[in-house]
């Protein structure tokens, strides 16, 4: 379920950055679709792994990558590349996902293998 929100936002990020400048192609629209597209894959290699420890630990860098791309968000909103309106329900759904991972977090960290 969380991986399938993390596609989820993949799909959005892109939606939402698709009208960004063009001169921001290489930059700020790269940074944030790379951002999303590091999560569900971070995600999928750490349960590939098949240990708690290396689960919770590409999970850890999920949410770095979840943080990092509120922050786009809120830079495009601030540079006027965005209604800072439009990403509000990505900004929310990146706050769900992050507690959702958390969780997840926590809960590999209790099991042993």
């Amino acid at each position: 379920e969380i991986w399938r929100a993390a596609i989820a936002l993949v799909k959005e990020t892109y939606a939402l950055s698709r009208g960004w400048p063009k001169e921001e192609s290489y930059s700020l629209t790269r940074q944030a679709r790379r951002a999303a597209v590091s999560v569900p894959v971070n995600l999928a290699e750490g349960i590939g792994r098949g240990s708690p420890a290396e689960t919770a630990r590409f999970a850890l860098v999920a949410m770095g990558s979840l943080y990092e791309l509120d922050t786009v968000f809120e830079l495009a909103g601030e540079l006027g590349y965005q209604e800072i309106a439009c990403a509000e329900g990505a900004r929310r759904r990146i706050t769900e996902l992050s507690r959702r991972i958390s969780t997840f977090i926590r809960y590999q960290r209790t099991r042993r293998k």
